[in-house]
């Protein structure tokens, strides 16, 4: 089983719509996917409620002392891939849940204010003890230079950044306000488009995370036996 979490210290990054659509993907092709919510608003819970294709896919909401025992029992219910959607400027949910993540995915729009609370992240990450996070950036302009500008700043401050950008598109907004993802919505637009290709890159970088997180391990048990 592997365990994704959606972190940034800022409200309105696109955090729980990334989550979402990344649910519908991963249940779609076949994956038992589990949705834990930790968002006081229960966002994805009520994106849940409307919806009707539910196959592969459950959603709940948990307390972060809570976040322990959700993993494991969906360990044992035999859940493929589990995806943690935090609440902005909520340490102790993110933290939890950048602890027990395989990958940590760092939703940013190219903006001022979403940079500057870049320091607060990544420190909540080092002190979470994580080192696999990507940035994704979302609800890009398809004008001027701040995306690239955005793209560079954040890789020069060690941060890696997914090669696919969401784009600024009211589909996504009325695609959750359907219990849709906007891959379902309008399956040939662009949005469809960039979320299959986020999923895939996700998902690349999941499988890369898990891996070395293995190797490491068999290192250190080898070194203390």
């Amino acid at each position: 089983m592997k365990v994704i979490a959606y972190v940034c210290q800022k409200g309105g990054t696109g955090k729980t719509t990334l989550a979402a659509n990344h649910a519908v993907e991963a249940s779609a092709s076949g994956l038992q996917t589990y949705v834990v919510d930790m968002d006081p608003q229960a966002s994805i819970c009520r994106w849940y409620d409307f919806r009707d294709a539910k196959e592969n896919l459950s959603v709940t909401d948990v307390q972060p002392n809570k976040l322990p025992d959700a993993i494991n029992a969906a360990r044992e219910l035999g859940v493929d891939v589990v995806i943690i959607d935090t609440a902005g400027r909520t340490e102790q949910a993110a933290k939890m849940a950048a602890q027990l993540a395989d990958l940590v995915v760092i939703p940013m729009q190219p903006s001022i204010a979403d940079l500057s609370t870049l320091e607060a992240t990544t420190k909540l990450l080092d002190v979470a003890g994580t080192t696999r996070r990507v940035a994704g950036l979302t609800r890009a302009k398809p004008y001027g230079t701040r995306l690239a500008d955005m793209r560079r700043y954040l890789e020069d401050q060690g941060v890696p950044v997914a090669s696919v950008t969401i784009g600024d598109r009211v589909g996504f907004q009325d695609a959750f306000a359907l219990g849709l993802g906007i891959q379902e919505l309008d399956p040939t637009g662009k949005g469809a488009e960039e979320t299959r290709e986020l999923y895939k890159y996700i998902s690349i970088a999941l499988e890369n995370a898990t891996t070395k997180g293995a190797r490491r391990e068999a290192g250190s048990d080898r070194k203390t036996a």
